[in-house]
C-alpha cells in the first residue's frame, strides 16, 4: 500500500506552534530598543522564564544591560542583574541576533518633525530590518505610539514583500505601550494591554503572547483602534490639560488663584477629575501624540479644531510663565535682562530623571532669549542638552545660590527638594507647580502661576 505518499502534505499551524511556545515559555523573544518601554518589558518577559535579547544602536546602553546595571527607573537594578545573571536576558547592538527569536517587539521613539509631523524614521528603519529576517512562525508586534494606520499602511508592506502571507506564515500587531514612568501603583505587568491584529489570528497569537507576563490583554477588532486607542488616552489628557492651563490663565486675569480652584473643585464626588496647570507639557506622549492624530485627520480632509486648540493652550505655557516671572521682577524695579535666574527642576515629571519634551527646557531659553541669565539645579537631572545644543551642569541648592539669584523659577515639583529652605533664603519665587503650597510664610515672597 502507497496511500500515504498520495496524501497532501500537512500545513504547518504555525499560530498553534507559537501559541504553544509561549503557553511553555519556550519562546525566544527579541525587543527592538531598550529604552524606558523596551527594557521594562524584556525584564517583566525573562523574569517569567523567557529568553529574552534585547536590540539597542547605542552600545552604552547594550553594555549596561549585560552588566546588569539599570539606566531606567521604573527597572530595579535587583531585577535586572537576576534576568541577566540567569542567562534569560541578554543584549546586543547586532539585529540579525533577532532572526532566531519567535517573538520581535518594536520599542522605538516616534517623534515629531521640525513642522510637528510624525517622523516615522525609526519605525521604518526597524521595519526594513525585519524584512531581513523575517521567517515562517514569527510574531511582530509594535509599541511604538504612532498614528491610525502605520501597522498596516507602513509596516506590513515592508514585512510583506516576500512569499510569506500575514495571519499564516508570521503574524503582525500592534499593541501600545502604556508606561507612566514613576508609577509605582501601574507598571507593565499590571497595566492592561490592549491587542489589535492585522488579521483575527494574529490578534489571537499576539495576545497568547502578552498573556504570559501582563496581567490583563484587550483585544479589539484591528491594529489601527489599538493606534486610535493609545493616541485617544493620550489626547485625553492634553486636552484636559490644556483646560486647566486656560483657567489658570484666565484666574491670572481675574487675580484668582488657581491652586485653590482646582482643589476645592477635587472635593466634588462625581464629575471631576483632577488636572493640575503647569509650565507646559512634557514626556514623550502628551507634547507628541496629539499631533499624530490631527496629521492622519487632515490627511482625511478633517480638522481636529478641539484638540489643535488644546496642543495651542499647552505650547503657550512656557510663554506665560517667561511671563510671570518678567512681571515678578518688574514688580521689584529689575529687569529680566542680566537677571539672575535659579530654574529649579528641569525633568518633566516630579521625581523622575527624564527631561523629554520638557517644558523647563523652553522656559529657560525664553529667559535666555530675553538676556537673563539662567542656571538650574535637579538632583534627578545632573547634566542635559539645552535647546540650543549647550551641555548644562546642575548647581547646589545652596543657602547662598538661592540669596543670589534674583528670582527662583520651580519648574518641576520634587519632593526631595527642601521647599522650605527654598522660600526662606531666595528673594523671590516664581512656582509653576504649587510645590510650595505646605510652606508657611510664603505670602509675598512667592509668586504662583
Amino acid at each position: 500500500m502507497k496511500a500515504s505518499l498520495d496524501r497532501a502534505p500537512r500545513t504547518v499551524d504555525h499560530g498553534a506552534e507559537l501559541i504553544e511556545k509561549f503557553e511553555r515559555k519556550t519562546a525566544r523573544v527579541g525587543v527592538v530598543g531598550a529604552g524606558y518601554v523596551g527594557l521594562p518589558l524584556a525584564v517583566e518577559k525573562a523574569k517569567v522564564g523567557f529568553d529574552v535579547v534585547v536590540y539597542d544602536r547605542n552600545a552604552a546602553r547594550v553594555e549596561n544591560v549585560n552588566d546588569g546595571i539599570s539606566y531606567i527607573g521604573d527597572v530595579s537594578a535587583g531585577d535586572l542583574e537576576g534576568v541577566v545573571r540567569s542567562g534569560k536576558l541578554s543584549a546586543t547592538g547586532a539585529f540579525a541576533s533577532l532572526q532566531t527569536c519567535d517573538a520581535i517587539v518594536i520599542c522605538v521613539p516616534t517623534p515629531l518633525t521640525a513642522n510637528r509631523d510624525p517622523n516615522l524614521t525609526y519605525v521604518r528603519a526597524v521595519g526594513a530590518e525585519i524584512a531581513c529576517v523575517v521567517r515562517p512562525g514569527q510574531l511582530i508586534c509594535l509599541e511604538s505610539t504612532t498614528y491610525p494606520g502605520t501597522t498596516q499602511d507602513v509596516l506590513l508592506p515592508q514585512i510583506s514583500q516576500g512569499d510569506l502571507t500575514v495571519g499564516q506564515d508570521f503574524f503582525l500587531a500592534f499593541s501600545p505601550e502604556r508606561v507612566d514612568p514613576g508609577n509605582a501603583r501601574y507598571t507593565t505587568k499590571n497595566t492592561n494591554k490592549v491587542v489589535g491584529g492585522v488579521t483575527a489570528a494574529c490578534t489571537k497569537v499576539a495576545s497568547a503572547f502578552y498573556a504570559q507576563t501582563l496581567a490583563s490583554v484587550v483585544p479589539v477588532s484591528s491594529p489601527a483602534v489599538a493606534e486610535m486607542t493609545k493616541v485617544f488616552e493620550n489626547t485625553f489628557r492634553a486636552v484636559n490639560i490644556a483646560l486647566v492651563n486656560e483657567m489658570a490663565l484666565l484666574c491670572d486675569r481675574m487675580n484668582l488663584n488657581i491652586w485653590e480652584v482646582v482643589d476645592a473643585a477635587a472635593t466634588k464626588p462625581f464629575g471631576i477629575m483632577r488636572f493640575e496647570p503647569g509650565p507646559g507639557v512634557g514626556g514623550h506622549c502628551i507634547p507628541i501624540d496629539p499631533f499624530y492624530l490631527t496629521w492622519k485627520a487632515r490627511e482625511l480632509d478633517f480638522h481636529t479644531r478641539f484638540i489643535e486648540l488644546a496642543g495651542e493652550i499647552n505650547v503657550h505655557m512656557p510663554h506665560f510663565t517667561r511671563e510671570k516671572v518678567a512681571r515678578a521682577l518688574n514688580r521689584r524695579g529689575k529687569a529680566l535682562r542680566d537677571a539672575r535666574i535659579l530654574a529649579v527642576g528641569v525633568a518633566y515629571k516630579r521625581d523622575l530623571d527624564d527631561y523629554r519634551e520638557s517644558p523647563a527646557l523652553k522656559v529657560i531659553d525664553l529667559l535666555e532669549s530675553d538676556l537673563a541669565r539662567v542656571e538650574y539645579h535637579d538632583p534627578f537631572v545632573p547634566e542635559f542638552e539645552d535647546l540650543r545644543g549647550k551641555r548644562r551642569a546642575s548647581i547646589a541648592l545652596t543657602p547662598q545660590a538661592l540669596a543670589e539669584a534674583d528670582c527662583v523659577v520651580v519648574l518641576c515639583d520634587h519632593s526631595r527638594i527642601d521647599w522650605e529652605g527654598v522660600v526662606r533664603h531666595a528673594p523671590l519665587v516664581v512656582d509653576a507647580r504649587n510645590a510650595t503650597r505646605h510652606v508657611p510664610g510664603r505670602d509675598g515672597k512667592v509668586v504662583l502661576l
